[in-house]
């Protein structure tokens, strides 16, 4: 998005990686991520804007799981989201953004075997606003203010040595959500309502790398598809309802410290995109594991 709401983790399992929580074990811990872009794309034309110099966003997030059994993890995570444009008027929006909810299962392993383990994970999620933000001020809006539910299919493959390989797919469906006001133009067309309808959304990544004792080296490449909504109008703001499609590259570095704790260090940038800021991103997270 142009407002660049990243959670990438950082020192946390992810939605589309192959790894389970182990059975019987709560960890929590928090997550900081800092984006910033000075070039976005305008529909398909990239450009500067006066009016917002270097938009930034940074956020806090809490993030929870449990392993409830050796095929099963439950997930949540709340992230605290600022933003700030360096120049003109626009002011800056903060708040508690979306709760996020998720359970990933094993469907099948292989493993582990002599040329090493294939796995195929489901994963559900739903998010809803907890929040009272506004989603009609973008850039600097810190979400879309409606609820959302996915489905995602992760191929998993960790070979015997110190190399592994992951595939995902997720489709996200988005609720319809309402603006504080009673018309809104966009994608060439007036509405006289308050309620716009929401694209839902195609994810695609695959992430590979290495796994050396304590050591997590992962590097990935994620797909974002709208599948709808229109493009920003030439000088206008964007809409919440906007085509936002990208390609992302992100790396990382995860450590297991002594004592139940992870450590956790990743960056990323946009390659190419549509409607969204050509962002680049730095997380940083710390994890504490509870065996029971």
């Amino acid at each position: 998005m142009l407002a660049a709401l990243c959670a990438s983790s950082a020192s946390a399992q992810t939605l589309d990686d192959g790894l389970l929580i182990p059975k019987k074990t709560l960890t929590t811990g928090v997550m900081y991520a800092h984006d910033s872009w000075d070039q976005y794309w305008e529909g398909t034309l990239k450009r500067t804007n006066g009016n917002i110099g270097t938009l930034t966003t940074q956020s806090v997030a809490w993030v929870g799981g449990y392993g409830v059994t050796d095929r099963l993890s439950l997930m949540a995570t709340l992230p605290y989201v600022w933003t700030h444009a360096s120049q003109g008027v626009l002011h800056d929006l903060s708040g508690f953004q979306d709760l996020t909810f998720a359970a990933k299962y094993r469907l099948l392993t292989t493993g582990p075997a002599s040329r090493g383990t294939f796995s195929a994970f489901l994963v559900g999620a739903a998010a809803a606003p907890i929040g009272d933000y506004t989603p009609d001020f973008y850039p600097l809006s810190i979400g879309t203010g409606g609820g959302r539910a996915s489905a995602r299919l992760t191929m998993s493959y960790e070979s015997t040595s110190a190399w592994f390989v992951n595939a995902s797919s997720g489709y996200t469906f988005c609720s319809n959500i309402r603006l504080n006001r009673n018309s809104y133009f966009t994608d060439g067309q007036l509405y006289l309502t308050n309620e716009v309808k929401m694209p839902n959304v195609l994810e695609n990544s695959i992430n590979a790398g290495l796994s050396l004792g304590n050591w997590r080296l992962p590097v990935s490449l994620a797909q974002r598809r709208t599948l709808g909504g229109g493009d920003i109008r030439r000088q206008d703001m964007p809409f919440v309802s906007n085509r936002m499609d990208f390609v992302r590259l992100d790396g990382g570095v995860m450590y297991r410290l002594p004592k139940s704790l992870s450590v956790g260090f990743g960056a990323g940038h946009v390659l190419n995109g549509r409607n969204v800021g050509q962002s680049t991103t730095f997380t940083s997270g710390l994890s504490y594991a509870l065996h029971f």
